[in-house]
C-alpha cells in the first residue's frame, strides 16, 4: 500500500521541521564578537572616560614629576625626559591593558554571558580571540590619545617623528596582545576577578619598575640591573624607544616581538583549555 501525502501535509511537515543551522566561519565569529565588545565600551561613556584617565595620569605623574631625572649623570644627552619616558609608558600601559582582558573574561564567566555563548554554534576559541582583538583595538586608541596629549601639552617630539611613534604604538600593541593571553589563561583557570587582580599587581609592578622604563639602567641598584637586563618588558621598552628616537635596533626589535609571540604560543592553548572547562 502506498501512502498519499497531500500538499497540506507537506506544508505542515515543512513548518514543523527544525532548520539545520550551520556555524559561521571563525573569522565571522571573531568579527561579530569583537564588534560587540567594542560597542559595549563605546555605548557607556563612563568606560571610555575611565579607560583614558589612567594613561593620562601616568603621563602627568612620570612625565612631569620625575622630569628632573633628565639632569642626572648617565641620562642620554640631547633627549628630553618626555621623549625618553613616553615610549616606556606606552608599553607599561599596554601591560595593564592585558590585565584588563583577563578581568573582562572573569566578569563574562560570572554574569552568564559565556554560558549563553556555549549554547550557540560558536567556537570557544572565537570568544577569547575576539576578546583579544577588541582589547588590542581599545588599547591602541588609548595609547594614541596618550601620545597626542603628550605632543600637544608636554612637547613630545621624538626624533623618529610620526613614523617612529607609530612604530612604538605597534610594539605596545603586540605587548598588549601577548600578555592578554597570559591574563586570560589565569582568568579562565581562577575565575575570580579579585584573585586575578592581586596576581596581576604582583606581576605588573616588578616588571614595570625593575626595567629600563623610568631611568637608565645604570641608575638602578646593582642587584636590580641584572633583573632589568633580562626583564622581557625591558626589551619591548628598548624597542619602542629606539623606534621613537629614529634609531631602531632590529636585533632588539626581533627579540621583543619574538618574545611576545613565544608568550602567546605558550599561554593561548592554556587559556583555551581552561576556558573550555565547565
Amino acid at each position: 500500500m502506498t501512502a498519499t501525502v497531500t500538499s497540506g501535509d507537506v506544508r505542515t511537515a515543512q513548518v514543523g521541521a527544525r532548520p539545520n543551522w550551520s556555524a559561521s566561519s571563525i573569522l565571522t565569529q571573531v568579527q561579530v564578537l569583537s564588534g560587540r565588545s567594542l560597542r559595549t565600551l563605546v555605548r557607556d561613556p563612563r568606560l571610555v572616560i575611565l579607560s583614558l584617565i589612567q594613561p593620562l595620569v601616568l603621563l602627568i605623574l612620570f612625565g612631569q614629576v620625575f622630569s628632573s631625572i633628565a639632569k642626572t649623570p648617565g641620562f642620554p644627552q640631547g633627549i628630553g625626559y618626555i621623549d625618553f619616558i613616553l615610549p616606556a609608558l606606552l608599553v607599561t600601559t599596554a601591560l595593564t591593558s592585558g590585565l584588563q582582558s583577563g578581568v573582562a573574561v572573569t566578569t563574562e564567566l560570572r554574569n552568564g554571558l559565556i554560558a549563553r555563548f556555549r549554547s550557540m554554534p560558536i567556537s570557544t576559541g572565537s570568544v577569547l580571540l575576539a576578546r583579544s582583538v577588541a582589547d588590542v583595538c581599545r588599547s591602541f586608541v588609548e595609547l594614541s590619545v596618550m601620545a597626542l596629549v603628550a605632543a600637544l601639552l608636554f612637547g613630545f617630539a621624538p626624533p623618529g617623528g610620526i613614523t617612529g611613534v607609530l612604530g612604538s604604538l605597534a610594539v605596545a600593541a603586540v605587548v598588549c596582545w601577548s600578555l592578554g593571553w597570559v591574563f586570560m589563561a589565569f582568568a579562565s583557570w581562577l575565575r575570580q576577578p579579585e584573585i586575578l587582580q592581586t596576581i596581576g599587581s604582583l606581576v605588573t609592578f616588578p616588571l614595570m619598575f625593575a626595567s629600563k622604563a623610568f631611568v637608565p639602567i645604570s641608575g638602578l641598584p646593582d642587584w636590580l640591573q641584572g633583573f632589568a637586563t633580562i626583564n622581557p618588558l625591558s626589551h619591548a621598552i628598548e624597542a619602542a624607544r629606539g623606534m621613537a628616537m629614529g634609531k631602531p635596533d632590529l636585533t632588539v626589535l626581533a627579540t621583543a616581538v619574538g618574545g611576545c609571540l613565544l608568550i602567546a604560543l605558550v599561554f593561548a592553548p592554556l587559556a583555551l583549555r581552561s576556558f573550555r572547562r565547565p
